[in-house]
């Protein structure tokens, strides 16, 4: 017995000492910018050109550039990373008079080369990141390249954001260029709360658009996508930063329409979200609703905001899920049972209520999340966002032909997420109706065959999408038609012509817009 226990020991031993490393590198800390594509060859640098145009202060000069997805590797003239508006006007007169287009990035976190094009000059806008709050206009002016995390770090712990994306590493001006939406379901996309825009056109003169002054542009610029000029700063509006109960419920996702019904029901319910499960024997069965209620917070201290802790215990959870079934399911049981034991409440659970259940959270504490944890060391795959907007009373047939496509193409399928959204009025909007939206993340390896089935969930996702009324979001990968484009954007030919009306010689450019502008160049037959 001695003996098969020492054989036994010693054998998980080995298998402990042997798996080690390779859990090492699922958790490890990225280093620096992860490349998908190395082993391409370098693009070399632009030699200076001896003429009368200022040359712009380059952070780089030549090579390339990528964007989050990691897959959009693209040869760029260079990027300026502008200080001033002076700066910026002085990129775009020299990228005018050399007959370069310009394209405006944040954080790049747009996967389909909306941030740059080939061998145009990208202005990486993240230095102009001034923040000034307006206490008694409850108000903040932001620069462009200032990211949520930082407006939520200086306005805490009197305000908090009214609208933002779900988490806090985006620039401003990139969250308005494609109107991003988070948690709070009653105050809709980031339009609703901006108070106006200062944008340069492109003649490099600067406006201020709003809904009352210059609105047709402002309705272009918002979900524009850089192209009808660039965003110097917004000013938006700020709310107090109210306590909430956090609470979170199991259900069916049956179900899930009428109990988002009692939420919309109770304008105390201040933020809220889904989580669908991911693991294959529930596949996107069962649904984990959490939602915040507001409470009185009078006499509560809110702390400075925290990072969220367990980074590295995250990511191997995470980085797990991709490689199998059983640890796919471990993830979904994890987030059912353990996850919500280790939430940070902004007062402790005794404090909060007599029964020790209550966990109480300021209203930004939710949406501080730079989501360390997504970021990885790993080159041969990527992960990749997916965002369908689909009229309410469609949710459960399109969910259960998600999980069809799913199953038919093992898909990789690491989160999915139901937020919400009402009617949005930009000119190129993603919810012309209220809609809930389907929020994806895929893992994708990165090789031909793993391009090829990524394209081909894509365009399905995107078939299912159109059948059910819906429509897709377009800061991600290119893998769509013109013809998909349009029978979900009808409006797309519409907003192409507004688009050279405003910027008539096409200065501003990104890959999205080289890739299916040419396609609508012409009016609409009759």
């Amino acid at each position: 017995m001695k003996k098969a226990l020492l054989i036994t020991a010693s054998a998980l031993a080995i298998a402990i000492a042997g798996v080690t490393p390779w859990l090492m590198v699922l958790a490890a800390d990225p280093e620096g910018e992860k490349d998908c594509m190395a082993g391409l060859p370098d693009v070399p640098a632009l030699k200076p050109v001896a003429d009368k145009v200022a040359e712009p202060r380059w952070a780089q000069r030549g090579g390339t550039v990528n964007d989050a997805s990691c897959l959009s590797r693209t040869e760029v003239a260079g990027v300026v990373r502008p200080r001033s508006e002076a700066e910026v006007g002085e990129a775009l007169a020299y990228a005018r008079a050399k007959g370069l287009t310009v394209s405006a990035a944040g954080v790049k976190h747009s996967m389909g080369g909306q941030a740059f094009r080939k061998g145009g000059v990208m202005l990486d806008m993240r230095s102009m990141n001034a923040i000034r709050l307006d206490a008694a206009a409850r108000t903040i002016t932001v620069g462009a390249g200032a990211t949520w995390h930082d407006i939520q770090n200086a306005i805490h712990p009197r305000f908090a954001v009214k609208s933002m994306q779900s988490t806090d590493i985006f620039t401003v001006g990139g969250s308005i260029s494609v109107n991003a939406h988070g948690m709070d379901h009653q105050a809709g996309a980031l339009m609703r709360s901006i108070r106006s825009l200062r944008v340069m056109l492109a003649d490099g003169s600067i406006v201020t658009a709003s809904r009352e002054v210059e609105p047709d542009l402002f309705r272009h610029v918002v979900g524009g996508y850089g192209l009808f000029g660039l965003i110097l700063s917004a000013e938006l509006e700020v709310v107090p930063n109210d306590i909430y109960r956090s609470e979170r419920q199991l259900i069916g996702y049956r179900d899930f329409p009428e109990v988002f019904a009692k939420l919309q029901g109770d304008p105390g319910v201040g933020l809220t979200y889904t989580h669908l499960s991911t693991a294959p024997g529930s596949l996107l069965q069962e649904a984990l609703v959490y939602s915040y209620h507001k409470v009185d917070g009078a006499g509560l201290v809110r702390p400075p905001l925290s990072e969220v802790a367990s980074t590295k215990m995250r990511r191997l959870t995470i980085n797990l899920a991709k490689r199998g079934n059983l640890f796919a399911s471990f993830k979904w049981w994890s987030e059912k049972n353990l996850e919500h034991r280790f939430e940070s409440c902004t007062v402790t659970r005794a404090q909060a209520s007599g029964s020790g259940e209550a966990c109480l959270v300021s209203r930004n504490d939710p949406m501080h999340d730079s989501v360390a944890y997504l970021r990885n060391n790993l080159p041969r795959e990527t992960d990749i966002l997916h965002e369908y907007f689909i009229p309410r009373d469609r949710l459960i047939p399109f969910v259960d032909g998600m999980r069809a496509l799913f199953r038919e193409q093992k898909t990789n399928l690491l989160n999915a997420s139901i937020r919400v959204v009402d009617t949005e009025d930009n000119a190129l909007s993603y919810a012309p109706a209220p809609a809930f939206s389907v929020v994806l993340y895929i893992n994708q390896p990165v090789s031909p065959e793993g391009q090829a089935a990524m394209a081909k969930i894509t365009s399905d996702l995107i078939d299912l999408s159109a059948a059910n009324g819906g429509r897709f979001f377009l800061p991600y990968q290119l893998h769509y038609t013109p013809a998909q484009l349009e029978r979900s954007y009808p409006e797309i030919r519409d907003f192409f012509a507004a688009k050279r009306k405003w910027d008539p010689g096409e200065a501003f450019s990104n890959s999205w817009y080289a890739r299916y502008a040419p396609a609508f160049s012409a009016p609409a037959s009759s």
